[in-house]
């Protein structure tokens, strides 16, 4: 007799946004796909989403063992112990303890074996913060919480990955005028190691090929145009080269991005939010996933946000929670440095 696989746990996500619409979507396609997933939300919220929506979706309350077995039937939903208001596009702080408890009891049900992965819904950091959230976003929770749960150290990275690129900001939501100085030679070595691990792991790739993203235009003109490229990226590139990785640059962003220049590497690291940003929401504005490397276990997302102003309205899309859904089965069913078909 076949093993039943461990179900992947999804967040329940801001529950004024689009994550109980693209959720109940999701569960309609994901039947026939093979990849159970529980969601981890207050059940009344979705049952009234989906009247909204008019979506005809059977909700059935259960425990993680469960799910893989009513997942064919119903969508197996763990109940919060908070429940919410949810009114579609109007964010209530008075939710926020149910989103947070979502996320933690999501990373608590992995450690403890009853779940594949973790994949979150959107959350706004808005509203969280309004209720006395403390940590800039999902991808520092996620780290702090790895550490309290797995009480292993974590370096959350975060990527973001599409069939078309993948990349990763070296720094992520800070003042652009802030970046040169957060930009660390120690940094995107341990960002690099990491890339290059979770690469091999979970991606098949026996040496993936790394390329840097230079900070300033012509990645600094042989430092005409600044001298972070030459004093802060390229002694990274060649400790990374050191250790036997394939590596490159750092390269002139501008010419990067194109079809052909694509086909040399793997993953780009860039230096900040929107060098890598820009051209991934370019080329896959609606299937990017965001992947937080460096956890004990795995996390993607859909590459968007809580979008008030569709929930509700049966106009999103749950094209980027479904290829976050799919990547973190594959993810989990990944072996350590398997090769690439």
């Amino acid at each position: 007799m076949s093993e039943i696989p461990l179900p992947l746990c999804l967040t329940q996500g801001d529950p004024s946004g689009i994550g109980p619409d693209i959720t109940l979507a999701l569960y309609r396609d994901a039947r026939a796909r093979g990849e159970p997933f529980f969601v981890l939300a207050d059940p009344d919220l979705l049952r009234r989403r989906a009247r909204q929506l008019g979506t005809p979706v059977e909700i059935a309350e259960t425990a993680p063992e469960e799910a893989a077995k009513i997942f064919p039937s119903a969508l197996p939903v763990v109940a919060l112990s908070a429940r919410v208001q949810g009114e579609p596009g109007r964010p209530d702080p008075g939710d926020a303890a149910a989103t947070i408890e979502s996320i933690a009891r999501a990373v608590e049900l992995v450690h403890a074996g009853r779940a594949a992965a973790v994949v979150t819904n959107p959350i706004a950091k808005s509203v969280l913060y309004r209720a006395g959230f403390a940590h800039p976003g999902h991808t520092e929770y996620l780290g702090e919480l790895a550490e309290k749960i797995f009480s292993r150290p974590a370096r959350p990275v975060m990527l973001l990955w599409s069939r078309e690129l993948a990349v990763v900001p070296a720094t992520i939501h800070v003042p652009l005028a802030q970046v040169p100085a957060l930009l660390k030679t120690d940094d995107l070595v341990e960002i690099g190691a990491i890339v290059a691990e979770a690469f091999r792991r979970y991606f098949g790739f026996q040496r993936p090929r790394l390329a840097f993203a230079g900070l300033n235009p012509h990645a600094g003109e042989d430092g005409a145009i600044g001298r972070e490229d030459i004093e802060i990226v390229a002694p990274a590139v060649a400790r990374l080269a050191a250790r036997g990785l394939d590596v490159r640059g750092p390269l002139p962003a501008d010419t990067m991005f194109h079809a052909a220049a694509r086909q040399s590497y793997d993953v780009a690291i860039c230096a900040y939010h929107d060098q890598a940003l820009i051209p991934i929401k370019t080329l896959a504005f609606d299937r990017g996933v965001n992947v937080t490397l460096g956890l004990p276990f795995i996390r993607t997302s859909p590459d968007h946000g809580t979008a008030f102003a569709l929930a509700g309205t049966g106009q999103a899309s749950e094209t980027s929670l479904a290829e976050a859904v799919a990547l973190a089965a594959r993810m989990a069913g990944a072996r350590p440095n398997a090769a690439r078909a």
